[in-house]
């Protein structure tokens, strides 16, 4: 029988799978506030020090994506804007936008659920997490719970297709009367 400190913990608080099923908590909020379901955590230290769902449409604001807000949220903990020491947990690629603030907060690594060929700036469509000329470049993690992370959007943008073919089927029918 092996001894206690050869044995595996049941659950192991600081690997990447826990981090980032809190990154699909949060992506959870989003979706159930019609968000496009992204979440992200920001962890120093074997601990959350922020945490976001993406909130565009809740805040009127085109910035405020998952990765952003969570950023904003440790900046503010540690009360620095540098964040050298901390790791970005995110359930989809980060886009240019946060990939550029990533960056310039001077992020450890990030780690992403599944990739955005078409928009992501962490090697999907470009990389701006590791340009050379710039000042800072982060590690990065793919594929930690892809499948949990795709299939959240993939059944949001369902449903979201699903209503607005509902919504132009009763429109089409209700104009106004031609006699």
């Amino acid at each position: 029988m092996p001894e206690a400190a050869d044995e595996e913990p049941i659950i192991d608080l600081g690997s990447d799978s826990h981090f980032m099923g809190q990154a699909l908590r949060e992506a959870g909020k989003a979706y159930a506030r019609g968000e496009v379901p992204v979440g992200a955590v920001v962890v120093r230290e074997g601990r959350i020090i922020g945490r976001a769902f993406n909130q565009v449409e809740e805040l009127k604001d085109a910035t405020a994506h998952a990765e952003m807000l969570s950023l904003t949220q440790a900046q503010s903990v540690i009360g620095d804007w540098r964040l050298t020491d901390a790791d970005l947990y995110v359930t989809k690629e980060p886009c240019p936008m946060c990939a550029g603030a990533i960056v310039h907060c001077r992020i450890r690594r990030v780690i992403f659920g599944c990739g955005d060929p078409k928009g992501g700036a962490a090697g999907g469509f470009t990389n701006l997490l590791q340009v050379a000329t710039l000042n800072h470049r982060s590690e990065i993690t793919v594929g930690i719970m892809e499948e949990e992370s795709k299939a959240l959007l993939r059944s949001f943008f369902q449903e979201a297709r699903s209503v607005a073919a509902q919504r132009k089927a009763q429109n089409s029918g209700a104009g106004p009367d031609t006699e």
